[in-house]
């Protein structure tokens, strides 16, 4: 079975984040709420990359609102607004797997190579951030499995109590359950690879976004 969109940009996710975190000193690329915990922890033990993690917020958001504002600026032209939107995160990925291959590896996240890598990639992520929220508001998140998993959760517990068969928890926790798991995939996959071919790893990313860009899904979505 092919996996969905949905499942794709999940595992695109969690992939892109693990080789981040791994390969620029723990830096979160695909969300920034994990670089304020590991920012701290930079000022408390004296490691690299502080300067990098404060980068993110406002990289991040100015490619959302970049994101936002030429998402609509596309449904109003009628162009497939979605396949647009991930060819140019697939751009971004591509542009930041070369340069990571060119400059790294990185023992100083805060040097100017690093710093431009990843804000490459996070500029990547926040494309596929804004782009799901608006073209397929009914998935799951594909970058932060917190809220998914609570979900699935409640969701179990509702159906140890006995629901009806129509109820929505039935179709949700399998939705629910399959991004959590392809965002898993992709973790363990990015360890893997990065283990074995170092930041050559980073070239699979655009590859997916670049299948999930053809898939007949980001045509139709609206």
């Amino acid at each position: 079975m092919r996996p969905s969109l949905a499942q794709i940009l999940s595992f695109v996710g969690g992939y892109v984040d693990t080789l981040g975190f791994l390969s620029l000193q723990g830096l979160f690329t695909a969300h920034v709420t994990g670089n304020f915990v590991t920012f701290g922890a930079a000022m408390v033990h004296g490691a690299t990359g502080a300067w990098a993690k404060l980068l993110v917020l406002p990289v991040f958001c100015i490619a959302v609102l970049l994101t936002r504002l030429a998402s609509r600026r596309l449904d109003e032209t009628g162009r497939p607004a979605l396949r647009v939107l991930l060819a140019a995160q697939c751009t971004f990925l591509f542009l930041g797997a070369v340069l990571a291959v060119a400059l790294g590896p990185f023992a100083d996240a805060d040097r100017p190579a690093a710093l431009l890598t990843g804000m490459v990639l996070v500029a990547a992520m926040a494309v596929q951030n804004a782009a799901h929220r608006a073209h397929l508001p009914e998935a799951p998140p594909s970058t932060l499995m917190t809220g998914t998993t609570t979900q699935i959760m409640i969701d179990l517990a509702d159906l140890l109590r006995g629901v009806p068969a129509e109820h929505a928890a039935r179709s949700r926790i399998a939705r629910m359950s399959a991004a959590v798991a392809a965002f898993a995939l992709g973790c363990g996959l990015a360890a893997l690879l990065y283990y074995l071919v170092g930041l050559a790893a980073l070239a699979l990313a655009p590859a997916l976004i670049l299948v999930a860009a053809t898939d007949p899904a980001s045509a139709k979505a609206t």
